[in-house]
């Protein structure tokens, strides 16, 4: 069963509706000062940083539930996780 894009997006009213979303991250190691640099693509601007896997990973979760409490009380567009990444 497949579940349409419009049906998605009538099912997600609350802040915590969208929290539960799981988006895609990205790593990118820092080779300049060390450590790990991490962003969620679906979401501009929503990056993080961490000396380690597991604190970057920690930051950017935290980086991601900020960007979209912002963007839900501000009446922003909020995107859904894609797809293809």
């Amino acid at each position: 069963m497949t579940i349409s894009t419009e049906n998605r997006i009538q099912s997600l009213s609350t802040l915590e509706d969208y929290l539960k979303l799981s988006y895609p991250i990205t790593l990118y190691p820092d080779d300049e000062c060390g450590g790990y640099v991490v962003e969620i693509l679906d979401l501009p601007g929503c990056l993080s940083e961490g000396e380690t896997l597991e604190e970057a990973v920690a930051n950017i979760n935290e980086a991601r539930e900020l960007w979209l409490e912002v963007a839900y009380e501000s009446g922003r567009s909020i995107p859904l996780p894609s797809l293809d990444r």
